[in-house]
């Protein structure tokens, strides 16, 4: 009698695994995964996914797949809890959404999900989300904000400057102050021998503000919290509600939501540019046209006021009842510097061209 001896190899380590309630309501997806993956993936239901996913030997897989239709919806805390146990391993998540309604799927991705394939499978669209999951992540530069596309202030705050707050404020409604005070800014910002110099632009109108749309810029939430807060703003709090511009400019835009322009105090508007002045070279605050109590806070705390006009009669008229105004409360109105907006011409601002005609 005679003996064989049989070689067995190792069974091919589980690079991937299904997550449902039945796989067996998904027989496309069982087909594709064998397609793309043999032997080389598992299948598990929602519970034991969670005890698999704490041990070690999940550590090793790429992806799990989890599929889900609308009768899975009442179950949603458990693919929750999948999808963060997945992502504390850094395994990468797919979602197969069969009728699943667009809040769940949205509340999924949110937690994390990489990648949504909707079922039944269209050709080939396992293959091309693998490969997607499979591709390394790119390296965004330091600051770079995944949900907003935008880049954070990075540097670390320490106070060391005394910076040159410098508002802009329009004596009429479309006198272009907006457009000065973002210019202004970022012409500072791109001067020669600049590097090293930070300058940020803080749009204090908090109900038409507008710095955020003409530097295409999105409004964060952590302004509001800071203009409702700012007894406990410090210059780091102050530092990552603003948005970068070019990764040159540091913006502080307007909140999402018109607010009341009393909402804010003179104490409040003293703290926020107080802590911007000890940690930027130049402040530019863009004004509201209307003049508050804290204009006061501003105009005290500013080396140049700068006041933007038009060659109308209107823009005169407000011009001579702003320093009148200055002048009954006895603030520093020499500190106002007049900008002539789209004048004629530099040597026609007597308009006598335009008599002629």
């Amino acid at each position: 009698m005679t003996s064989k001896a049989t070689v067995q190899s190792d069974p091919a380590p589980i690079l991937a695994c299904t997550i449902s309630r039945d796989v067996q309501r998904f027989d496309l997806l069982i087909d594709d995964m064998e397609q793309e993956l043999g032997e080389a993936w598992g299948d598990l239901n929602f519970e034991d996914a969670l005890v698999f996913l704490k041990q070690p030997d999940s550590t090793g897989m790429q992806f799990v797949a989890i599929a889900v239709d609308s009768e899975d919806e009442s179950e949603l805390s458990k693919m929750n809890d999948v999808i963060k146990a997945a992502k504390a391993k850094k395994i990468k998540v797919l979602l197969i959404a069969n009728q699943v309604s667009p809040s769940v799927l949205h509340q999924m991705l949110k937690l994390g999900a990489d990648d949504f394939v909707p079922y039944p499978l269209p050709e080939g669209a396992l293959h091309d989300s693998i490969e997607r999951l499979r591709k390394p992540a790119p390296v965004m530069p330091e600051g770079y904000d995944p949900e907003t596309g935008t880049f954070n202030p990075v540097f670390k705050p320490k106070g060391d400057r005394n910076g040159v707050i410098l508002p802009v404020h329009g004596m009429a409604g479309g006198v272009g102050a907006t457009t000065f005070a973002a210019n202004l800014a970022w012409e500072l910002a791109l001067m020669p021998d600049s590097d090293g110099m930070r300058v940020c632009v803080i749009d204090l109108d908090l109900q038409f503000g507008s710095v955020a749309t003409y530097l295409d810029l999105p409004r964060k939430e952590a302004v509001l919290e800071v203009l409702t807060d700012t007894a406990s703003v410090d210059a780091d709090s102050l530092i990552k509600s603003m948005l970068t511009f070019n990764e040159k400019l540091h913006v502080f835009t307007a909140p999402a939501d018109m607010l009341p322009l009393e909402m804010i105090s003179p104490e409040d508007i003293g703290r926020i540019l107080d802590t911007a002045q000890a940690n930027f070279d130049f402040v530019i605050v863009d004004m509201p046209s209307a003049v508050v109590a804290w204009t006061e806070a501003v105009l005290t705390r500013a080396h140049v006021y700068f006041a933007l006009l038009e060659l109308d009669l209107r823009s005169a008229q407000n011009i001579l009842r702003f320093v009148r105004a200055l002048k009954a409360e006895a603030l520093p109105h020499e500190k106002v510097r007049y900008v002539l907006n789209r004048a004629p011409k530099f040597t026609d601002l007597s308009a006598k061209a335009r008599v002629k005609r």
